[in-house]
C-alpha cells in the first residue's frame, strides 16, 4: 500500500474534518469576495486559491493539536501512576508516633 493511502486511513477523521472545513471556507470566501470585487471571476478564483492554502494549513494545525494533547495525556499519566515518596522527615515523625 503506498504511503499517501496508509496516511489517508491512518488520518481519515481529521482529511473529513479537513474537508467539510474547506467547503464552507470556499462559500464564505466567494460570497466575501463577490461582495467585495463585483467580480465572478475573480471571487471565485480567490475562493478557491486562499481556502485551498488554508485547509492544507489547518490539517496540519489538527494533528499539532492532536499530538500536544496525546502528549499531555501521557503526562498526566505517568504523574497519576507515580506515588510520591514521603520524605525522610515524616516518616521519622510517623515511626515515633508509632512507637507512642
Amino acid at each position: 500500500m503506498s504511503r499517501i493511502r496508509l496516511a489517508a486511513r491512518r488520518n481519515l477523521p481529521t482529511l473529513a474534518k479537513t474537508g467539510s472545513y474547506y467547503l464552507i471556507h470556499i462559500c464564505v470566501a466567494a460570497m466575501v469576495a463577490y461582495a467585495v470585487t463585483g467580480n465572478l471571476v475573480a471571487s471565485l478564483t480567490l475562493s478557491l486559491l486562499e481556502p485551498t492554502v488554508q485547509a492544507v494549513a489547518f490539517f496540519f494545525h489538527e494533528k499539532a493539536w492532536a499530538r500536544a494533547l496525546a502528549r499531555k495525556a501521557a503526562a498526566q499519566e505517568r504523574t497519576s501512576n507515580s506515588v510520591p515518596m514521603a520524605s525522610s522527615a515524616l516518616r521519622s515523625t510517623s515511626i515515633l508516633a508509632l512507637k507512642a
